[in-house]
């Protein structure tokens, strides 16, 4: 991949594997060049790695606009398709309240508070009464 780190926002974004889930970590402004790559880059990593879920950490964050909202979205959208599940942990409690202000519902996605309970979502069995999410 070709990225020039001195063009503003086309930062790659990582996406580790943990187990069978994907974890990514936006930090930051999220702009069109590295919401494509980061999609192309989810996609072909669910594929590859054969995970069951992503968790998308944006607890770094400050402000979400339609667009990340979108990009959040599609993501979401592509990883179902693919057969993962998708949680977005880490939203502050000021991006919660833009989110309904503008509207956004972000269809297909599950959220948690922390990563470490996104990571719980993912990982427990559907049936499992045990493992309740928290």
């Amino acid at each position: 991949m070709n990225h020039d780190p001195s063009r503003a926002g086309t930062a790659h974004v990582p996406v580790l594997r943990l187990g069978d889930v994907l974890l990514v970590t936006l930090q930051g402004d999220l702009h069109d060049g590295a919401a494509e790559q980061l999609q192309q880059d989810v996609a072909e990593s669910i594929v590859r790695s054969r995970v069951t879920g992503v968790v998308i950490d944006i607890s770094g964050v400050e402000i979400v606009d339609s667009f990340l909202g979108r990009v959040l979205a599609e993501i979401a959208a592509g990883a179902r398709l693919l057969a993962a599940r998708t949680v977005v942990a880490g939203i502050r409690p000021a991006v919660a309240i833009t989110l309904v202000e503008l509207g956004l519902t972000l269809p297909g996605l599950r959220t948690a508070l922390s990563t470490e309970a996104a990571m719980e979502m993912l990982t427990a069995s559907p049936d499992d009464p045990r493992r309740e999410p928290r």
